[in-house]
């Protein structure tokens, strides 16, 4: 072949530098008089050894059988260790066969058919993702610029617009769904989860949006997000959905806040009538059942008196029909002590009228004692 050399002299394939001198095949200058390269061995002298190697493993050069099949053997060990390849921990292996998705490989050394049969993808499983929704932020965290308002301004169940700041965090459970089963994954858990958000807050109304029902917005919002990508069969799980800021819409805000403090007021004068009438109805209804119940002993007081009367009368009745005079008498007595028991009384001896005796009836200390001052005599029982 050409590129034996077997003068010994050391030549390449265009032959030995003439004088241990000249120029070599690039336009270099030789290196004669056995000074030494300062640049090191050339192109040339790398070629040279080489040959000489492979001439040692391969007797007979490029050309015998054996030196092609070691080339192939060689070659085919190369590309069949070309197939190796590691998944990280927090790594899935996707193994494709002419394009089309066959496996999932879990983390550690893994080999699949060398290209261009098989190709492995190793995307990060492990990784919670987020997604901004309403807002920007930069690198640490902070938010960045206003509002987009495209995203964040949505309709509550009873009419109003609020505006949705919230981040959701997923990461991919099913590597190979992930891939291939949607164009592009950060783009629809975006659209489906401001679908979601908005699906949630068109059933809240702005009040229990603003205040207390923040933690059922977002399990809400979880839970039909998930739904959606589950029937995607896109391989995300989503984390947490997090409301970030939940407010009225800036150019209507003062109108909002004083709306708010008029819910107030109203809210507080309910609260006021509220507890007026919680103090006057039971005192109403206190007092109702003290006059009924006066009534009631007063009815049993004068049914009593009136069975009484009668009661007496009869006896009287039947002590008249057995001694009309003695009975009449006796009544006349009783009613006089009824009667003159509670006035003042002049008594004037009749006797002594006419002996010399001068009657005296003080009437100036009678007509000075006023009439409520007399007491009436108290029926006998």
């Amino acid at each position: 072949m050409p590129w034996n050399n077997q003068s010994g002299g050391g030549g390449g394939p265009w032959g030995p530098p003439p004088g241990g001198g000249g120029n070599s095949p690039w336009g270099r200058p030789g290196g004669g008089g056995g000074g030494s390269n300062p640049q090191g061995p050339d192109l040339e002298d790398l070629l040279r050894r080489s040959q000489d190697r492979f001439k040692r493993m391969v007797p007979g050069g490029f050309g015998s059988g054996k030196g092609i099949a070691l080339a192939i053997f060689v070659v085919a060990l190369l590309w069949v260790a070309s197939g190796i390849y590691r998944v990280q921990q927090d790594e899935q292996g996707v193994v494709l066969r002419f394009g089309e998705f066959v496996r999932t490989d879990q983390p550690g050394l893994r080999w699949h058919f060398p290209a261009p049969i098989e190709t492995a993808l190793t995307p990060k499983v492990t990784r919670v993702n987020r997604i901004e929704i309403g807002y920007r932020s930069v690198a640490d965290g902070r938010r960045a610029g206003g509002d987009v308002v495209d995203e964040s301004l949505m309709l509550t169940g009873d009419e109003n617009i609020i505006d949705i700041d919230f981040t959701v965090f997923w990461f991919i459970k099913d590597a190979g769904a992930y891939l291939f089963n949607i164009r592009d994954p950060e783009a629809t858990v975006k659209k489906a989860a401001e679908s979601a958000m908005r699906e949630v807050i068109g059933r809240t109304d702005i009040q229990p949006a603003l205040t207390e029902a923040r933690q059922e917005i977002e399990a809400s919002t979880l839970g039909l997000l998930q739904a959606m990508l589950d029937e995607y069969q896109s391989g995300i799980e989503i984390t947490q959905v997090q409301l970030q800021k939940v407010d009225p819409p800036s150019a209507v805000v003062d109108a909002f806040n004083d709306v708010q403090r008029a819910r107030q007021d109203r809210e507080r004068l309910r609260n006021e009538a509220e507890g007026y009438r919680n103090d006057i109805i039971p005192r109403a209804r206190g007092e109702a059942e003290r006059l009924i119940q006066e009534a009631s002993a007063y009815r049993e007081q004068v049914v009593n008196l009136a069975q009484g009367d009668a009661q007496r009368f009869i006896s009287v009745l039947e002590a008249y029909a057995k001694a009309p005079e003695v009975t009449a008498r006796r009544m006349y007595l009783e009613t006089m002590q009824e009667v003159m028991s509670g006035t003042n009384k002049i008594i004037i001896d009749g006797k002594s009228g006419g002996q010399g005796v001068l009657p005296y009836l003080p009437l100036n200390e009678l007509l000075q004692r006023q009439p409520g001052q007399t007491q009436p005599a108290q029926p006998r029982q």
